[in-house]
């Protein structure tokens, strides 16, 4: 299918205005189904994965959404009217269905947007979380402490759980670290403060697919994601799981590359595992933000 593509500015509302870095992958053919793509921290525009999807008959938008020209530069306090703003420039494009695709953090926020906004149809979390944590990264102040929300909506931050610095890696100095354990640590010693930093997905009237790895280093995305399906199914709202057990962070989609190689990180799984768990879950990702309704009307994760 021949895709047209292109850079552009999607102008937001946000608390303090502004504008997005994004890039646009569309069929020439047009389509009725848009779709915006969002990475974790990271921070990069995922063009890759747009122009994958746009063959696929989405129009596929991602934007840079911290880090970039009047932005916070990490991830603290960032305005999810953000992502409402480039859902409307879909709309304004002829889509009628909503989707976002998010990983890792960008997969924290469309859980959140799938609650806050009703305009969102269906929501593809590759490797989330169930919680709200705090910053990654510094805040507009330039400080990373004392730790604040990872987002704000109308102004006002999100509750949050915070870090505990007590925290240390198992890895030698130099070399790769598996946060993993941070996360973990970080739950029970802020447990008073799970309660109210849970992700409310029982809420969201958005169709739900939960994309995790057994092997994730990086933050417990499996344990995540049965807790996410966990409070839909017992809120009688749709749900699909699919796992790899020895997948970790980074699933691959066909199309793409194996994620590059980290200095600072360990994702867990391998370039085979990452691959054949985004294999596993591809149909599913289409069938979801393309609205087919047995995507996700199964209860017990596949």
């Amino acid at each position: 299918m021949r895709v047209i593509e292109r850079a552009l500015t999607v102008p937001h509302d946000g608390v303090r205005g502004g504008a997005c870095e994004g890039f646009l992958a569309a069929p020439a053919r047009g389509g009725d189904t848009g779709v915006l793509v969002l990475a974790g921290s990271s921070g990069r525009i995922e063009d890759e994965r747009c122009r994958i999807l746009a063959r696929e008959g989405l129009t596929a938008l991602s934007v840079r959404w911290f880090g970039g020209a009047g932005q916070p530069p990490g991830i603290c306090e960032v305005p999810l009217e953000t992502f409402v703003s480039a859902t409307e420039l879909l709309r304004s494009r002829g889509a009628r269905r909503i989707g976002v695709l998010g990983t890792s953090k960008g997969a924290e926020a469309a859980l959140h947007l799938s609650v806050l906004h009703p305009g969102t149809d269906a929501v593809v979390a590759l490797s989330p979380t169930s919680l709200t944590w705090a910053n990654v990264g510094p805040g507009r102040d330039g400080r990373t402490h004392p730790y604040r929300s990872s987002w704000t909506w109308r102004g006002k931050p999100l509750p949050f759980v915070p870090y505990d610095d007590s925290w240390t890696q198992t890895e030698p100095d130099g070399t790769p670290v598996a946060v993993l354990g941070w996360y973990e640590r970080s739950r029970q010693t802020f447990a008073d403060r799970v309660d109210a930093a849970t992700i409310p997905v029982e809420r969201s009237a958005a169709d739900l697919l939960i994309v995790a790895g057994g092997d994730d280093a990086m933050w417990p995305s499996l344990s995540s994601a049965q807790e996410l399906a966990a409070r839909r199914r017992t809120a009688g709202r749709p749900v699909r799981v699919v796992t790899h057990a020895d997948a970790g962070h980074r699933p691959r989609f066909p199309g793409e590359g194996p994620a590059p190689v980290s200095d600072r990180f360990l994702y867990g799984g391998s370039p085979a595992a990452d691959a054949a768990l985004g294999a596993a879950a591809w149909p599913y990702v289409l069938d979801v933000l393309h609205g087919v309704a047995s995507c996700c009307r199964f209860t017990e994760p596949k």
